[in-house]
């Protein structure tokens, strides 16, 4: 009998047929990896039940592959986490998943899902800024997006690095912010935000410009400070040009701009009143009681307003008054304009019948 035993050993462990048993496991093994490659190509073709409004997810730096799976499964788009991994890893991008935050819409399979994680094609959220906005109202609407704190973008426009990076001579990037849409990626710095939108300012500010500046005498500077005065006293197209002249004509004479935004501007606590203390309290931006240009602009002007200085209709006018409507009047003489400052503003029910119903901001007067 042990020999019998010994002789069926001697038969298995015979070379040959441990060579074909091997050649046999392997294969099973091989059909094993087949298989599963097979399902996971498959799997990875398949679309994910992502909801048609899409879904919010978060990759914050730092985060490994394995967390990045496990926070697709609680967003309900992945059933098995460990499949993602395993694509990552046969993909050979399991340490390229980029940090951000992503706005992840149908269709998406999880191949296509890898592949806008490793790009890093974050959710890009707009903000448009008006014309007219001045740094503190830009910082509001920033923090309103979600992009960055009020407090970090207003500090950063006042923070002398940013500003000379910025090119900005002003110490501060009040009127150097170009109003138009931005597209942003939550968590970026006041910095950030503050040194694109200037830089924008500054393709605006061409050569063309800035010789047609200098040929008005004025320096880039001057330049945005008049038009963000502009920009303020009408939101009329057409009479950006007059009321830049009608500024300019002022400035060449030595008479005083004037103009109520730059008071209301230099207010440390406006309640919406401007009273006639407000006009005689001496600020810096009281152009009723100091000669000239303020400081700094009063606000970050548009293209319209800054390209109406530097292309100013030919006029002799030297005041205007707000017709009720949103338009104005203009005069060269002071008795015309007081004429028609008691006919718009003292008795303003006489010619209500004939004013028109247009919209655009009422500016004050200038000249009183």
């Amino acid at each position: 009998m042990i020999d019998k035993l010994r002789q069926l050993s001697r038969a298995w462990l015979h070379p040959r047929r441990i060579a074909v048993v091997a050649v046999a496991l392997v294969a099973v093994a091989a059909l094993g990896v087949a298989s599963a490659y097979l399902q996971l190509v498959r799997w990875a073709a398949t679309p994910l039940p992502v909801v048609a409004e899409g879904v919010v997810v978060e990759v914050v730096p730092g985060t490994s592959l394995r967390q990045v799976a496990t926070r697709l499964r609680g967003a309900g788009l992945l059933a098995q986490p460990r499949r993602f991994e395993h694509l990552a890893r046969l993909r050979g991008v399991a340490g390229r998943l980029q940090a951000g935050e992503y706005h992840l819409t149908p269709p998406l399979t999880p191949d296509t899902l890898l592949a806008l994680l490793v790009a890093g094609r974050v959710w890009l959220h707009t903000l448009t800024l008006s014309e007219g906005l001045t740094v503190a109202e830009i910082g509001q609407r920033v923090e309103a997006a979600g992009i960055s704190s009020a407090a970090d973008f207003v500090a950063a426009c006042g923070d002398p690095a940013v500003v000379a990076a910025a090119g900005a001579p002003a110490g501060a990037l009040e009127g150097y912010l170009l109003p138009e849409s931005y597209q942003w990626q939550r968590g970026a710095t006041g910095a950030d935000l503050a040194l694109r939108m200037a830089q924008a300012m500054a393709v605006v500010w061409t050569p063309a410009r800035a010789a047609a500046a200098q040929a008005l005498g004025l320096s880039r500077h001057q330049a945005l400070t008049l038009a963000s005065i502009v920009e303020k006293e009408t939101g009329r197209a057409e009479e950006r040009p007059i009321i830049a002249a009608l500024f300019l004509n002022r400035l060449s004479l030595g008479m005083r701009l004037q103009s109520d935004p730059t008071v209301i501007y230099g207010l440390p606590a406006f309640d919406g009143n401007l009273t006639l203390a407000d006009l005689a309290h001496d600020t810096p931006y009281n152009t009723y009681t100091r000669n000239g240009l303020p400081p700094t602009p009063i606000c970050n002007p548009g293209v319209a307003a800054i390209d109406a200085v530097l292309k100013p209709t030919q006029t002799d006018a030297l005041y205007f008054v707000a017709r009720g409507d949103g338009s104005h009047v203009f005069s060269a003489s002071l008795a015309d304009h007081e004429r028609r400052v008691d006919r718009y503003q003292r008795h303003p029910r006489a010619t209500s019948a004939t004013a028109g119903a247009t919209a655009g901001a009422t500016a004050p007067v200038a000249g009183e």
